[in-house]
This record gives structure tokens, sequence and C-alpha cells, in this order.
């Protein structure tokens, strides 16, 4: 045939096929959150063999639309978050409309790379702010906010000595500064065993980085490192700032 490549006659996997199919059944007959029935009951629903099943599994995994769960199974993926890049919109973290949930905070030393991006000292302490994010009830990110003490100098330890009190305290003082500006990359990464326990994956799972400066009275006042699900998550550009998280045909901005 002229014009034909090879490429082109080959016929699709079988596996690719069923991939289809359990994509429009997930969209027909199941909910988010719900649990699959087990592998030999969908291969014999859909006269296919188990093998064949788990690859189709497998890719609506890596697409987002299916979760394995550590100790409950295979579930319907929640809608993919919008992660924000190239945003005009300039806001400090913890600042009305901000969907993150504070969890604690507390005096560390950074490592090396954040130490320098604050231009602090390698051995000075800043306050660690870590941050979770929820989506259906179910984690899709986790954030370390790094605040050097120079960014928050009327910080009291008595008010909030620990705690998500004391999480909020310090973005409380931070948003006293005048932004200047942010700006932010995205990189595709491995959960750590730190972050792939607070996001209910495995160690060395995919994810995406986005580490956001914030500038303030001519330096780096704050540094955000935050870890998305790969799995849940895609990166969106746009003016408006706002992280969208789509519920079928109905969005919402947040």
């Amino acid at each position: 045939m002229v014009g034909t490549t090879q490429l082109e006659t080959v016929p699709e996997p079988k596996y690719w096929q069923l991939k289809t199919v359990l994509s429009e059944a997930l969209d027909s007959e199941f909910t988010v959150g719900e649990i699959l029935p087990n592998e030999r009951d969908l291969a014999a629903r859909f006269g296919v063999a188990r093998a064949t099943l788990r690859q189709a599994l497998e890719q609506l995994e890596l697409e987002g639309r299916l979760q394995r769960r550590r100790g409950v199974g295979t579930t319907v993926a929640p809608p993919r978050m919008g992660v924000p890049v190239g945003t005009a919109q300039h806001v400090w973290p913890g600042a009305a409309g901000d969907t993150w949930q504070p969890v604690d905070s507390a005096l560390t030393v950074p490592a090396v790379s954040v130490a320098a991006a604050l231009e602090t000292g390698r051995d000075e302490a800043v306050h660690t702010v870590r941050r979770s994010r929820v989506s259906h009830g179910q984690p899709v990110a986790a954030e370390l906010l790094y605040v050097p003490v120079a960014s928050v100098p009327d910080l009291s330890a008595i008010d909030a000595p620990s705690g998500a009190a004391r999480a909020r305290a310090v973005l409380r003082e931070l948003q006293r500064l005048e932004l200047e500006g942010q700006d932010r990359a995205v990189e595709l990464g491995s959960a750590r065993a730190d972050d792939a326990k607070e996001l209910d994956r495995l160690p060395g799972a995919p994810v995406l980085v986005v580490t956001t400066r914030f500038f303030a009275q001519g330096r780096t006042a704050a540094l955000s490192v935050a870890t998305y699900r790969a799995d849940t998550c895609r990166l969106t550009f746009g003016d408006t700032g706002g992280v969208e998280i789509h519920h079928g045909s109905e969005r919402q901005a947040s």
C-alpha cells in the first residue's frame, strides 16, 4: 500500500483494547474511591487472560485512572489535580483561598542546597513548615516550606510553641512582608521514603517536585518544595495562579 508505513499496519495490542473498554466502564459503572473486583472476576467478565488484564490495569494506573493502595486493593482514582506553572499571580503561602493544611513547624538546619537558595549559613536553623494537600480524602501532595528566622523576626514561641498552630503562626508572620515576586521550577522525581509514607505511595514512585522561591526585601524570604503524586496531578499553564481540580464536567479553582 502506497503511503502506509509498516508501523501503521501493526494491530493494536489486546491489552490496549481492553484498557479502552475498562476506561469506559470506570466512567459509567464506578465512582471515585470504589474498589474494583479482583483480577479473576474482571478477567472472567471481559473474557481475557489475567496477564492481559494486568497490563491494562497497569496502563490505567500510569494514566492516573486507577490507584493501587496497600491493604485496600485497586481503586478508582480521583480526577488529576492541576499544578500551575508560569502564573502571574503572586501570593504568600497560607493566604486566603490556600487549600494546603498546616501540619507542624520546627527549627531545623536545611540541606545545603536549600541553605544556598535562602542565602543562609550552612549551619543556620530555619523554620521548616510542613503542610499537606488532600483531594477526595486522599493525600496528593506534601510540602516543606523553609522560612529564615530573619523573615519572621517578631515570631513568638510562647503564642504557638509547636504543631499546626506553630505552622500557622509562621505563615501569618510571613504575610506581614510585602511580596515582591516569586519564581517556580518543576521537575520529575522519585518519592523518598518519608514522602512516600505521607503520600501513601511506595518509595521510588514517580512524583512532581515543584520548587517555589518567594522574594521580599530584595532577597529570598521563603522557599517551598512541594512534592505531588504524579499519578494524580498534571501541569497547567495560565495566569490565574489557582490550582484547578477537575470533577468530570465541573471545574473548581482553589
